[in-house]
């Protein structure tokens, strides 16, 4: 696809996508509801990630080894390919492109396509739940907050997430391969 074509049809995908995001950025002008997903965002960017491989180390020992070298792996890869795909097409975040969304937290770069805040969610919960069932009530709903939270607080298309999402599954199953 030629840049002109491309720049094109995501300026159609942003417009199509501006009333789902209004919408949902309008959640955030209520300060319990934006607190709340500020706080889940911020986790987000890696801390809770690093806690838990941390935590699986200290609470499973050896056994847990593999499982958090390879979640680790995983999300060094997703890095690559996020930052890789967000300079391929270049979409601007919500907040740049629409006045009708209010940015509520600070962006880690520019551009918004694919989420990397949900790439990593997803990755890191799909892994660890394959091998920690009993992790999965706490660590789906968090990771489902993380993604809405991308939309509501305005950085984010749904667009962005949800192939953020899918590139996290992806990365996941890779990763199970693995280990």
């Amino acid at each position: 696809m030629k840049a002109g074509t491309l720049s094109t049809f995501v300026a159609r995908v942003d417009a199509a996508e501006f009333g789902i995001c209004r919408t949902l950025n309008a959640l955030s002008g209520r300060q319990p509801t934006r607190r709340l997903f500020q706080l889940v965002s911020r986790l987000g960017d890696g801390v809770i990630w690093y806690a838990l491989m941390l935590a699986l180390l200290l609470v499973r020992g050896r056994a847990a080894l593999r499982p958090a070298l390879v979640m680790a792996l995983m999300g060094v890869l997703g890095v690559v390919l996020y930052k890789l795909l967000k300079r391929t097409f270049v979409r601007e975040r919500p907040f740049i492109t629409h006045s009708g969304i209010s940015l509520q937290a600070a962006p880690l770069d520019r551009y918004s396509f694919p989420s990397g805040h949900t790439l990593h969610a997803v990755a890191f919960t799909w892994q660890a739940v394959a091998h920690y069932p009993e992790l999965a009530w706490v660590l789906v709903p968090f990771t489902t907050l993380v993604a809405a939270s991308r939309v509501v607080l305005g950085l984010h298309y749904p667009t962005d997430v949800l192939v953020g999402a899918a590139i996290g599954g992806a990365l996941a199953q890779l990763g199970l391969t693995l280990g």
